[in-house]
């Protein structure tokens, strides 16, 4: 196996409060374009993040959609954040539960899940899908917990107005909100909506602090930052935006967890606990989903 190591580099930008700008790279899934910027090859991991996916916007014709067939995790929880569209998880627990725009679903695999993601009730109209797929590692004492999911529906995520700034928050605490959503260890998770002109200083008191553009253009320091760009805080500092037009962006943070592994969809801080997951997979030994008869294969 081939593992991908996260490893947090040392800030290399001194002067300023941008350690790095991060590169997405871009691959199509079958008219589903996925835009990759965590793990990066020059930064893996943004507190808990190890995993950060921006996905369309992708239209899709009546009768198609998303279909990712059953596949495992372990070690991580994930956040599968809409802009547009629907998506229908499916998990080994037995759950079966929409994801809409703006709400939640918290899924974590820690010693193991199965889970599918399909089409949602728009597959016979035309429809689009736009969202943020992300994971994120637990903390070594967490991640052999239970497997668990939770959905939260959108009216339950507090949003307002911060510096003429909307926003959301997804996980953590900011600006005198608190999500409801289940940490494991601190995290940050924001979207916020920009007019031209606004300018907004992000919360301090976390570790790691980066903001990636969906759309519009952010000035961060001495960086303008377009449509698919991240901007990484140098550790300890964090990070004072200015929109030049009008502006999307999610911020994304939290506490260092240290080093982590990654190959396929598990994350561990053992390469060996890695390889058993692998096996287990192989093997036929994970709880399969409900009513799915496909599954994904190991890779080789």
């Amino acid at each position: 196996m081939s593992y991908q190591a996260a490893n947090e580099p040392t800030c290399t930008r001194c002067g300023g409060k941008v350690e790095l700008i991060i590169e997405p790279h871009s691959r199509d899934l079958g008219g589903f374009s996925v835009r990759r910027v965590l793990p990066s090859g020059r930064r893996r991991m943004v507190g808990p993040f190890v995993f950060f996916d921006h996905m369309g916007p992708a239209e899709f014709p009546p009768g198609e959609g998303i279909q990712v067939r059953p596949h495992p995790h372990i070690g991580l929880s994930t956040v599968t954040y809409l802009f547009e569209g629907e998506i229908m998880h499916r998990d080994s627990l037995g759950v079966v539960q929409p994801i809409r725009a703006e709400a939640v679903n918290l899924m974590t695999a820690g010693r193991g899940i199965v889970h599918s993601e399909r089409a949602g009730d728009d597959l016979n109209s035309a429809s689009r899908l736009h969202g943020i797929q992300s994971w994120m590692a637990l903390p070594d004492d967490q991640q052999e917990c239970d497997p668990d999911f939770v959905h939260y529906p959108a009216a339950e995520l507090p949003g307002f107005e911060q510096d003429e700034v909307s926003i959301r928050l997804i996980m953590g605490q900011a600006y005198g909100y608190e999500s409801p959503v289940t940490q494991y260890a601190p995290t940050l998770y924001m979207e916020c909506r920009f007019p031209g002109g606004a300018s907004l200083a992000l919360p301090d008191g976390y570790d790691e602090v980066a903001a990636y553009v969906v759309a519009g253009d952010i000035r961060v320091d001495a960086y303008t930052l377009g449509e698919g760009q991240m901007a990484v805080a140098c550790p300890g500092n964090t990070l004072h935006l200015d929109a030049t037009s009008e502006s999307h962006v999610m911020v994304i943070g939290g506490t260092n967890l240290g080093k982590r592994h990654i190959w396929w969809n598990f994350v561990s801080n053992s390469k060996q606990r890695i390889e058993q997951a692998g096996d287990d997979w192989r093997e036929g030994r994970f709880e399969k989903v409900p009513g799915e008869t496909e599954f994904i294969p190991l890779p080789d």
